[in-house]
């Protein structure tokens, strides 16, 4: 799967209103489901914040990718979310994070889910990709980086 299966660009987002993870989070889980009517923001939020209790889904560098399982979700789906102040997201590499990919699976999959994770962990691994993501000055241009994605190493 290619990140531009899950990602579109009204998911793709320049955003300035960090300010805690929780806020974050809480934030996102409010424009996914006004996005799509079906996810509830509440259910989102609640588990994406019950993964987080779980350990910090940051894996280092200024990057987390938050996600869940989620009752009415048909589809996988992405956002990405470039914050110009970072949060603290409990990192174990005690770095603020401002670069997010929320991610959020159907119930039933469960390989989809796996798979989905190993790809953005890949790409998010990759610190010429996070610098040019980093260096979007807007969500257009957020957006077509992150699609265009190829590993240099």
């Amino acid at each position: 799967m290619k990140i531009d299966k899950i990602l579109t660009q009204n998911r793709s987002l320049v955003i300035s209103q960090g300010r805690s993870k929780k806020r974050l989070l809480e934030k996102a889980s409010q424009l996914l489901s006004r996005m799509f009517p079906e996810l509830d923001s509440t259910e989102l939020f609640e588990g994406l914040i019950a993964r987080e209790r779980l350990g910090s889904t940051a894996i280092g560098d200024g990057v987390a990718i938050p996600h869940c399982r989620v009752p009415h979700c048909r589809e996988i789906l992405g956002m990405l979310i470039l914050l110009d102040e970072s949060v603290d997201f409990d990192a174990t590499d005690d770095q603020p994070v401002d670069l997010l990919f929320i991610l959020l699976v159907p119930m039933e999959s469960t390989h989809e889910h796996l798979e989905t994770l190993a790809l953005l962990s890949n790409q998010f691994s990759d610190p010429n990709y996070c610098e040019q993501l980093r260096a979007a000055t807007d969500s257009e241009i957020l957006f077509k980086t992150a699609i265009e994605y190829t590993k240099t190493s």
